[in-house]
């Protein structure tokens, strides 16, 4: 009986300090949908953008961002560092991020666990790196470079892939432990990405949560994509948020021990602005 009555008491304890949490949950922002989304704002408690759509941009463009950035928090979210890569990233892509951080305000910036280039040749796609102790401490190394020129710690997205990277001796939770544990990066974590990898290597997605280190994990991105003709799924951020990655954001609820950032991903085939403002509140229920 004291055992029970101790169980219910840790639940109601459990339960007050998640809604202490100040979650935040919004879009990224694309331009056709920049209309529905000014007219939604009160809907939505931050934005993330596509930093490469306005790295190159006049300064006009970018105060624009800025002003943008005062109705709400504003995250650059990059895509072509390849920062998960042996080779070095690229000096002069770290500057003008960091210039673009500082003209626009942005609260803070994220990359990919990938690289993209090789031999100087471009893939044209996130590509996971092979998950060993070469590429944890060559991610490490980059993540500390791409501080020192932008003044802060680049929060990094785990992926997903449809191939077991050649060339692996990790797992993929414990190669993402092993970066953090040199770089002290921050897991950006993306749910439908564990959720894909999952269903197309067969283990339990809810224990890969189990496996992160919650410490260093403030923001998360929700998105949806369709199962191939071979039953595995791809990412392709074209369709709504499946109920498996609602699950998922529950589990995150449950676990996170600082308030989180949920960023809806949608990048083609737009529904009405009104289903894309009800996945937000769906996400909204699953954390509380």
């Amino acid at each position: 009986m004291r055992f029970q009555l101790w169980r219910r008491v840790r639940r109601r304890m459990r339960g007050v300090r998640l809604m202490r949490l100040a979650h935040r949950v919004g879009i990224g922002w694309r331009e056709e949908l920049a209309a529905g989304i000014v007219a939604s704002l009160d809907k939505i408690d931050v934005l993330e953008v596509i930093a490469e759509e306005w790295l190159k941009g006049p300064d006009s463009r970018v105060r624009a961002l800025r002003t943008l950035g005062r109705q709400r928090p504003v995250l650059l979210h990059g895509t072509g560092m390849g920062m998960a890569a042996t080779a070095g990233v690229e000096r002069e892509r770290l500057e003008r991020m960091a210039r673009l951080m500082e003209k626009s305000g942005a609260e803070s910036w994220s990359e990919h666990f990938a690289f993209v280039r090789a031999g100087g040749v471009e893939i044209g796609h996130l590509a996971a790196p092979p998950r060993n102790t070469s590429t944890v401490e060559a991610t490490a190394e980059n993540l500390e470079l791409a501080r020192r020129v932008t003044g802060r710690m680049a929060m990094m997205e785990n992926i997903s892939t449809l191939i077991d990277p050649p060339g692996s001796s990790m797992e993929e939770a414990c190669w993402i432990a092993g970066v953090q544990r040199e770089s002290g990066a921050e897991l950006l974590l993306d749910l439908h990405n564990v959720h894909a990898n999952a269903v197309n290597f067969g283990y339990d997605a809810a224990e890969f949560l189990g496996k992160l280190d919650w410490d260093l994990i403030s923001t998360v991105h929700i998105a949806g994509g369709r199962m191939l003709p071979e039953g595995r799924v791809l990412d392709d951020h074209l369709h709504d948020v499946p109920v498996p990655v609602y699950e998922l954001l529950r589990e995150a609820g449950r676990r996170a021990v600082k308030p989180l950032t949920v960023i809806l991903e949608r990048d083609g085939n737009y529904p009405r602005m009104e289903e894309l403002l009800e996945q937000i509140e769906q996400a909204r229920r699953a954390l509380t």
